[in-house]
């Protein structure tokens, strides 16, 4: 399938299935915002879930925190982003469409005019206020990545659980942009769900690690099912690194308008410890009592996008084959991402059946994420089912009445094997047991 037609097939498929929605539609829409709906919410559950596993769960030097949204305007001034997160911004004066300079080569895409304004630094930056009065004084900033709560709280994270350099802050969280040029579904849009992780290290271990986090960040991505034809490795130009980065290398997927940006792996240096030590006169600096020395560690930043990885797995995902003489659409999730692991399909809704199913569906929530669906053909069943990417299919029929066996179904080879209904559960984990999962990779 072409890939701008795959991508208004998963536009449409993501609308009509609960996926994602665009937001306030009733009232024409807000532009760049989108819903989750009942399944995209239980996806990005399961994205937000695998990442902390194989980032936090799986490790022994990194924790968690959740720093608050709203802060001081002092720490946006000390990491240089009142000053310098900007775009360079200008006007289409025939149309009155606002755009991104660098990104429409000296024509409007509205009108095609080339009779626009100078371009001029825009804050990205939501402002708001804090308190019942709109002045000077009561200005805060709602936050355009989660990165420096994790730098303010460094010292308090590390003498709370004494941890001593390489380690790693993670954290999870809404961040907010106010782009100029939005757009192209859910990759660009101002309100974004981050996944960020500093990883403080000595100063002399700064490139080793920046290696480590690149193969390791690019490697979670492979697993969960991105092909590698769809994926590369692209190091930053000079001219394009951040004001705080030593280095950048962005893990970069084939989206159907060419590759783009899910995730950047950074080299902060010690830009932002001395930068907040220097603005607020703490120290910063971690003592190492085995050496006596004092030193700022240096921070390996991998930073990613929850919204981005998830329309990348659903493209990736998406599949037209043939089954049985008839055309389906399947969507070929990995498990651990898959909005559902399994759904129980009563094969009647006669009550004989209805009672056991129900016990089925019963006992499976309890350790899988569930679908009960009771509608329609079994057939139609199933489809729905692959076209929303559901590994597993459990189907209660009348010989369940006299075997005390259901027929659980593959999504992806269409196989069909009978089950005893107590044999279920530890049916699926083993299934579930062989599927790849991204394992943490020892440094070396």
């Amino acid at each position: 399938m072409p890939d701008l037609d795959r991508m208004e097939a998963i536009v449409s498929l993501a609308k009509q299935r609960g996926f994602i929605f665009p937001s306030a539609e009733i009232y024409g829409g807000f532009r760049s915002t989108y819903d989750y709906g009942p399944l995209g919410a239980l996806m990005l559950r399961n994205v937000r879930n695998a990442w902390w596993n194989f980032m936090v769960q799986q490790r022994t030097n990194v924790v968690g925190i959740e720093a608050a949204i709203l802060s001081s305007p002092k720490i946006w001034e000390a990491s240089g982003h009142l000053a310098g997160f900007t775009d360079p911004l200008v006007d289409c004066r025939k149309c009155g469409s606002r755009w991104r300079e660098d990104q429409i080569e000296g024509v409007c895409p509205n009108c095609g005019s080339s009779d626009l304004t100078e371009s001029r630094d825009f804050n990205l930056m939501f402002k708001t206020f804090v308190g019942p009065l709109a002045d000077d004084a009561s200005v805060a900033y709602l936050r355009p990545e989660t990165a420096q709560g994790m730098f303010v709280n460094f010292p308090l994270v590390q003498r709370a659980l004494r941890l001593k350099p390489p380690f790693g802050i993670a954290q999870l969280g809404k961040s907010f942009r106010n782009e100029i040029t939005p757009g192209n579904f859910v990759f660009r849009t101002r309100e974004f769900d981050q996944m960020e992780m500093e990883f403080f290290t000595p100063p002399e271990l700064a490139d080793r690690y920046f290696d480590y986090w690149v193969n390791e960040r690019y490697q979670w991505y492979r697993t969960l099912g991105i092909p590698a034809d769809e994926l590369r490795l692209r190091p930053h130009e000079a001219d394009e690194l951040s004001h705080y980065s030593k280095g950048t290398i962005d893990v970069e997927y084939l989206f159907p308008w060419g590759f783009g940006e899910l995730e950047g792996i950074a080299n902060r240096g010690t830009y932002d410890l001395n930068a907040h030590a220097t603005h607020s006169g703490e120290d910063m600096s971690y003592f190492d009592p085995q050496t006596n020395e004092r030193y700022l560690p240096n921070v390996i930043e991998p930073a990613g996008g929850v919204t981005r990885a998830m329309m990348a797995f659903l493209l990736s995902a998406y599949d037209r084959d043939e089954v049985g003489g008839e055309e389906r659409t399947v969507l070929r999730l990995s498990p651990l991402l898959a909005p559902y692991t399994v759904a129980v399909l009563p094969l009647s809704k006669k009550a004989e059946l209805q009672q056991v199913s129900d016990a089925m569906f019963a006992s499976l929530s309890m350790e899988f994420s569930c679908d009960f669906d009771v509608t329609q053909s079994i057939g139609r069943r199933y489809r729905r089912q692959d076209e929303i990417g559901t590994p597993f299919c459990v189907t209660v029929d009348f010989d369940t009445l006299e075997d005390n066996a259901v027929t659980v179904r593959d999504r992806d080879t269409t196989k069909q094997v009978r089950v005893p209904v107590s044999e279920v559960a530890s049916y699926l984990h083993a299934k579930l047991g062989s599927v790849a999962k991204p394992h943490a990779t020892p440094f070396v």
